[in-house]
């Protein structure tokens, strides 16, 4: 299992629109993707619990790794959510 920190930099948090191109990234990803808001842990590939979690601009996420590519999947993630996920 791999991991990282990230802040979420989308001005609205992550609603339908971030939330819907991060599940689909996670959707490719050949392992398995969790990620990590306070006390919850959300499947990221299900664009209803990303929405259901309420993530916020600023809040902190930890994504969670685990697979054949796990390295490769956690970079890749950690990436699309710094760089505002398309907003």
């Amino acid at each position: 299992m791999v991991s990282a920190k990230v802040t979420v930099k989308n001005p609205s948090g992550l609603h339908a629109r971030p939330a819907s191109i991060l599940a689909r990234a996670a959707g490719q990803c050949k392992s398995d993707v969790i990620i990590i808001y306070g006390e919850r842990k959300i499947q990221a590939k299900s664009i209803l619990n990303i929405m259901s979690a309420a993530i916020k601009s600023g809040s902190e996420i930890e994504i969670q790794c685990s697979g054949e590519t796990e390295a490769e999947d956690v970079q890749t993630l950690v990436q699309l959510i710094e760089s505002g996920l398309g907003e």
